[in-house]
């Protein structure tokens, strides 16, 4: 009777050992917590001196607060609104959930320099960024 029951434990440890192997990672639909990380980060973006400060003008903290939460806001539902894709990881849907955001934040900035709002920065003209690749990546990782 002894001898029964073994193999249907060693059946029972093998269904485990599948079933903690068999897990699934999803990076979408992020957390609230990476959601507000995001907004913080575009709100230092929007309101300190960057590449794109440099260019369109830099808004106040509140203004930029309140695109920020604007830009996130409807970059997440832009992606949540996509097709779903084949691949359940979330990683296509996060990529149109970054490319909404740089979309719209440029759209704000260059909306704004439009307009002809007052900027926090110190030259109101514009700076014309460098063509060449090498020079704006090395300002990109300069300023991060």
């Amino acid at each position: 009777m002894a001898e029964a029951e073994e193999p249907k434990q060693h059946q029972q440890h093998e269904i485990k050992k599948t079933e903690k192997m068999n897990f699934s990672f999803s990076i979408w639909p992020p957390t609230q917590r990476t959601r507000d990380a995001v907004i913080n980060r575009l709100v230092e973006t929007l309101s300190s001196p960057s590449v794109l400060s440099k260019r369109y003008g830099s808004m106040p903290s509140d203004q930029a607060s309140d695109a920020a939460r604007l830009i996130e806001g409807e970059a997440f539902s832009a992606a949540a609104a996509a097709p779903d894709t084949l691949e359940d990881d979330g990683v296509e849907i996060l990529q149109v959930y970054s490319k909404e955001i740089s979309k719209r934040m440029l759209e704000a900035v260059k909306a704004r320099a439009a307009s002809g709002s007052p900027s926090d920065s110190a030259s109101q003209t514009p700076v014309a960024v460098p063509a060449n690749s090498e020079e704006i990546s090395s300002v990109e990782s300069e300023s991060s």
